[in-house]
């Protein structure tokens, strides 16, 4: 077993966090004994009351030490002394530890215990290991140096910590004392003022520690810090390498409570079961809505499908070289925006969260800090591990008094969970039913917008205390904070209004009285309730009958002089390809971001038509390494973002909603911050995909189903 292996396997034994009665702050040395040898012929393993109830008083390990796959602990508890451990070796990487020469910070690694049980082990490793262990007299004085260098002592404000998958927010509280919790527990009162990683964490550490031990005299390099951290997802015990660096925790979480199970024969009975009340229940309640829709819909696929390819057109004449030209007039362009949407722009203030992370490290902080209400408009709430996390939270929420109202898409949520995440923890059980998960022992309110012709309300809104509000592309589950690429954004000002307008028409019309209620909630007048001030920002609509979005995009690109820069993920509007064409042959930098990796395989076939058109037209096609689920446009400084999609789904038939600006910080923020990072990082497209006759049948398909 090489030095690594240790050292990795130490940490383990030296981070685990279950509970105790007993607190020391001596230092010890645990080395393991013979007792070992007894003849053990059955184990009683103990009820996992501390899952549950996570750890409720300062634990210190008596006994640690590993093996070549397994790590063994031993504490006291009120049960008695108590034997842990698990397996390390399926779940850290060694080799990436091995290869990693660069100094860099590997990790973190979080560990399970798997077991608890009343009896000495029966084998143990022969040749055991350990670190020195440290009181938590000295983690005391170490943690207040370390974390007053990084801990704002600012009144009710703390920093969140981004650990692995799990977010922590440090603070000291009102008494001037050290706490952290899980983000979702941050008390109402506190704000987040920072968000850093662990691996930034350590960086900012380590030379702390370093002079730390100095000053008291220890010389060992692998170092284990008796926390004193108590309660529900403790992190008890603190393991630091010095030379790699490297550290492991283990701890116990708290037991998810989830009744049924999720899989593919219940996803298509509630498929069925929801598109059937979709048609025939809804045409009872929502017989004007339902039909309007259904005209709207034949009419786009019959217009769609006569009309004629127009690219060819446009092979005849030349492509010139990008011109140096000046972009279009803004203030001329948003006069002309008033008169396509019959509307003066409103006021407001856009900050772009990209990213996961960014994004759901404020949600949180939001929805633990609101005061009032949360209202959520989402095409999907998918029931994975993450998902659960959020529910929990509003579950928790809903229970303190706070208002909280969840529209969901039907369609989309019932689609999505049945769908696996390959990140989601193996012993990790999906309930059957998102809707049932949000409802039980909670006061929230839950209705599920109907499909009539299959067509979705793709909108994503959360609104908070009616005073601001975020917007944009996310959904609420795992891929969306850890893997995919996206962008939303946090929204304050006199817009918010008309967001908040926006879910309690939605709100309306997906009660039991449809179309009846939408109607009498029309007639109440829509009172201001956000704060007043902020920039022209513009609220653009998909609706029945109105392609809005379309419009004034396909507006923009006939008006564009200078630049266009596009990021979607689905990029099949044939009108729109013609229109970016016309403009590259006007000299104007047409850019388009498509994601190399897309959630319906890799670059979707519909996708590769869209890029070997655009190339042969001009057009720049870069590929975003991995999944890019933005949805964002720039013409010449007038910035175009939010939920839809550049297909015929989002452009005419589904419920979208975009925010667009032209407003130079804003934009300029949203071109630096996401394009100019985009284009980067992406690998531009110099030849065309190879391509079947099937593609462009796929594409007829993906155009209205995907």
């Amino acid at each position: 077993m090489t030095r690594i292996h240790y050292v990795c396997l130490a940490t383990v034994l030296a981070l685990s966090g279950c509970g105790t009665t007993a607190e020391k702050s001596n230092e010890k040395t645990g080395f393991f004994d013979d007792k070992a040898d007894a003849e053990v012929t059955e184990y009683r393993v103990l009820e996992g009351r501390f899952a549950e109830e996570g750890v409720r008083d300062p634990l210190v390990v008596d006994e640690a030490f590993i093996g070549d796959d397994e790590f063994f602990i031993s504490y006291q508890s009120a049960d008695g002394l108590v034997y842990a451990g698990g397996n390390w070796s399926k779940r850290i990487d060694i080799l990436a530890v091995e290869n990693n020469t660069d100094g860099s910070y590997a990790g973190p690694y979080i560990l399970p215990l798997d077991y608890q049980q009343s009896e000495r082990w029966k084998e143990t490793p022969v040749s055991p290991i350990q670190p020195r262990v440290l009181g938590s007299d000295k983690w005391d004085r170490f943690r207040e140096e370390l974390f007053t260098s990084v801990i704002p002592r600012e009144f009710k404000a703390g920093i969140v910590m981004h650990f692995d998958t799990d977010d922590y927010f440090l603070y000291y509280n009102d008494i001037g004392k050290f706490e952290s919790r899980l983000l979702i527990e941050k008390p109402a009162d506190y704000r987040v003022v920072e968000s850093i990683g662990f691996a930034e964490f350590i960086r900012r550490g380590l030379p702390l520690l370093e002079v730390f031990l100095r000053a008291e005299g220890i010389d060992e390099r692998r170092i284990v810090f008796n926390t004193g951290d108590a309660g529900p997802y403790s992190l008890p015990f603190l393991y630091v390498d010095m030379d790699l660096p490297i550290a492991v925790f283990v701890r116990y979480a708290l037991t998810r409570r989830i009744e049924g199970e999720g899989g593919t024969a219940t996803q298509f009975i509630q498929s069925v079961g929801h598109v059937a009340q979709s048609h025939l229940g809804g045409l009872a309640i929502r017989p004007v809505s339902s039909l309007y829709r259904l005209l709207f819909v034949a009419k786009d696929a019959v217009v769609e499908t006569v009309r004629p390819t127009w690219l060819v057109n446009l092979e005849s004449q030349p492509i010139p070289e990008i011109g140096n030209n000046p972009g279009m007039n803004l203030t001329i362009w948003e006069q002309q925006l008033d008169r396509i949407t019959n509307r003066e722009a409103s006021l407001g203030r856009i900050n772009h969260l990209v990213d996961g992370q960014e994004y759901f490290t404020r949600l949180i902080d939001a929805i633990t800090s609101a005061k009032k209400s949360i209202l959520i408009r989402t095409y999907i709430f998918d029931n994975d591990d993450y998902a659960d996390t959020i529910a929990s939270l509003l579950k928790r929420r809903s229970n303190e008094g706070i208002e909280v109202k969840i529209l969901l898409d039907g369609l989309g949520t019932i689609l999505a969970t049945g769908a696996a995440d390959e990140g989601m923890p193996e012993d990790y059980v999906p309930p059957a039913s998102v809707r049932v998960l949000l409802e039980s022992d909670s006061n929230i309110s839950v209705r599920q917008v109907r499909n009539p012709w299959l067509a979705g309300d793709h909108v994503k809104t959360t609104i908070i205390d009616e005073q601001f509000a975020f917007t944009g592309g996310m959904n609420i589950g795992r891929e969306y904070r850890y893997t995919w690429h996206d962008l939303m954004m946090e929204v304050h000002g006199p817009v918010v209004d008309i967001l908040r307008e926006e879910f309690q028409d939605a709100w309306a019309h997906a009660g039991a009285f449809g179309d009846f209620g939408y109607f009498f909630h029309k007639l109440k007048p829509n009172r201001k309730k956000a704060e007043e001030g902020g920039y022209p920002i513009r609220v653009l609509f998909t609706r029945p009958g109105n392609a809005e979005i379309f419009r004034t995009q396909l507006a923009a690109i006939r008006k564009a002089q200078s630049y266009i820069y596009i990021e979607n993920a689905y990029f099949t509007d044939d009108a729109m390809l013609y229109e970016l064409a016309k403009a590259r042959r006007r000299g104007v930098d047409v850019r388009v971001i498509l994601p190399l990796v897309g959630n319906h395989g890799p670059i979707n076939q519909s996708n590769i038509l869209a890029a070997n058109a655009m190339l042969e037209h001009g057009i720049r096609v870069f590929l975003y390494p991995g999944m890019s689920h933005i949805k964002a446009a720039i013409f010449d400084g007038w910035a175009c973002l939010g939920s839809a999609n550049w297909d015929k789904l989002s452009f005419r038939i589904n419920k979208e909603l975009n925010l667009a600006t032209s407003h130079i910080a804003t934009v300029e923020d949203l071109r630096e911050r996401v394009f100019e990072v985009d284009f980067a990082k992406s690998a531009e497209v110099t030849e065309p995909f190879p391509s079947r006759w099937s593609d462009h049948l796929v594409e007829i398909i993906a155009d209205y189903l995907l």
